[in-house]
């Protein structure tokens, strides 16, 4: 989001200053309490154990059929809708409150937006507090990406004093990008009214333990944002390609990384929350959502279900190996020329009978960071063909450049696994 469009709206809202707090009544009451020698989470006086995914626009029901029962957000630009939602099907949410980056030119110097910016904050907490699905209060996303002004911890103490003053129910903690040492020392000094910390990590999740027992700071966390090993955390080509982990290399990922490295630290890690419930474009298609665009399920949430539950779902996604593109993998640095014919094959396993679906793209020129909007890459599929069978025959396109080949298996039960590799096209 542009600030100065954010700024706009911070006025705008608040000529027409409401304190609206109908969107539910009801609140239930969020405690952090000490035990032993580490925290609880409480919910109306009741131990209560997340099992959570980031979740804005995704499907709740099927989240709670799956055994997922609390969400994290990004904004509460649809926040009425997302609680009631929640709440019609047994969710908590921990409600993002969109506070300003300064990587969109933000300013945390200047007085008179920020105390704006504090303003439009509590006009949404007064719309929300008292909703019953409401779980806790989550003060700005990954703030500290890019930072370079210490004093957004400033704001963010001001928000959660605010919030503590108006809504003494629901506990209050902000998500930060990775677990610098840096941004850990500014919360301590700059936030101490948080109730916790929240810590967005992929890759560097197998850090966390080394990270806790290290730590000095004595509050529980949250990981707010945790799955796939992140594009720009994974090998590359020789042309700097990220090379991405097919659904099934993925889906091991997210349950090594819950039974290794957070379930362990139950007590001081209260909750967690796997991204993504839903599809997005982010360097690809398929990066980060546990879903395809067009809805599947993918073998993550498969994953999920079994964390969730302690079995597997009765129908479990298709299986799949990484593409054989000229008989070489991703990490051979494929390079094609211009014209020429190429062989691809998959290998897919599944109880279903499986249909495939093979697209070609040009490589993903996004230079956005931090998880803003990228536009979808148009395919190109006149290069490709028999391409619905495991195999595909591909004419390397004429324009030399960086491209990538994917490929959607689908088992006609509305599950599906997904592949691709990346390469070059000389002449």
């Amino acid at each position: 989001m542009n600030w100065r469009h954010g700024f706009t709206f911070l006025v705008l809202s608040l000529i027409g200053y409401s304190a609206d707090s109908s969107a539910a009544a009801g609140a239930v009451r969020v405690e952090i309490v000490k035990s032993g020698p580490g925290y609880e989470l409480l919910r109306a006086g009741k131990p209560y154990e997340i099992r959570g995914a980031g979740l804005e626009y995704g499907d709740m029901a099927s989240f709670a059929a799956h055994g997922g029962n609390s969400i994290r957000n990004w904004t509460t630009d649809n926040a009425a809708a997302v609680l009631d939602t929640a709440q019609s099907n047994g969710i908590t949410v921990a409600l993002c409150l969109c506070l300003q980056s300064e990587r969109w030119g933000f300013d945390y110097n200047d007085a008179t937006v920020v105390a704006a910016q504090l303003e439009l904050m509590r006009a949404e907490v007064l719309k929300y507090r008292d909703h019953p699905a409401l779980l806790a209060w989550i003060i700005g996303n990954e703030l500290n990406f890019d930072y370079t002004n210490s004093k957004v911890y400033d704001a963010v103490n001001d928000v959660s004093e605010m919030i503590h003053e108006l809504d003494p129910n629901h506990p209050t903690t902000t998500a930060v990008a990775g677990l610098g040492e840096n941004v850990v020392s500014d919360l301590e000094s700059r936030a101490p009214d948080l109730d916790f910390y929240s810590f967005q990590v992929y890759g560097a999740l197998a850090l966390l333990p080394e990270f806790l027992q290290k730590a000095k700071f004595d509050k529980p966390i949250w990981i707010t944002e945790w799955g796939a090993i992140g594009h720009w955390e994974v090998p590359k080509t020789n042309w700097g390609a990220p090379i991405e982990m097919t659904s099934t290399e993925k889906a091991m990922v997210y349950r090594q990384g819950f039974e290794n490295y957070i379930e362990p630290w139950q007590g001081k890690v209260l909750g967690s929350y796997a991204f993504l419930w839903g599809q997005k474009q982010e360097r690809t298609a398929t990066w980060y959502g546990m879903f395809l665009e067009s809805g599947e399920e993918t073998e993550t949430v498969d994953v999920m279900h079994w964390l969730w539950n302690g079995e597997w779902p009765e129908n479990r996604s298709p299986a799949v190996q990484p593409i054989m593109l000229d008989g070489k993998t991703s990490q051979q640095s494929v390079q094609l020329k211009s014209g020429q014919t190429y062989q691809a094959t998959i290998a897919a396993t599944d109880h279903d009978s499986l249909s495939y679906r093979w697209e070609l793209k040009p490589e993903s020129d996004a230079e956005e960071v931090g998880g803003d909007l990228e536009t979808p890459i148009a395919s190109i599929d006149s290069s490709l063909s028999q391409q619905r069978s495991a195999l595909a025959q591909i004419v390397a396109p004429a324009t030399p450049g960086a491209y990538r080949l994917f490929v959607t298996v689908y088992d006609g039960n509305k599950h599906a696994a997904h592949a691709n590799i990346p390469f070059l096209v000389t002449r």
